[in-house]
């Protein structure tokens, strides 16, 4: 039996990182008159299916993925929510 999962991953810097982009458009907001806003982190939104035998082995496979692709673990955290979309059982 093989199942389906939406992995909805974020990417983030880590918080002794410097975010340039970030910094960017908090001056931006604050010449918009948003004085209100503190700080601003920009990161990284990724949505994924994921077939597999069971939801442990998803989430060592995403592990991996992050860490090998999607996220450089120096200088960023990423962290996913895993949600069951579809089971297929085999048919004979």
């Amino acid at each position: 039996m093989q199942t389906k999962y939406l992995a909805k991953i974020f990417v983030t810097l880590r918080p002794s990182v410097l975010d340039p982009a970030g910094v960017a458009v908090q001056s931006g907001l604050k010449q918009l008159g948003y004085d209100n806003v503190d700080q601003v982190r920009i990161g990284k939104y990724i949505e994924l299916t994921i077939t597999s035998s069971d939801e442990k082995k998803a989430r060592q496979d995403l592990d991996r993925i992050c860490d090998q692709m999607l996220a450089n673990p120096v200088i960023e955290n990423y962290r996913f929510d895993l949600i069951e979309v579809e089971t297929q059982t085999g048919v004979f």
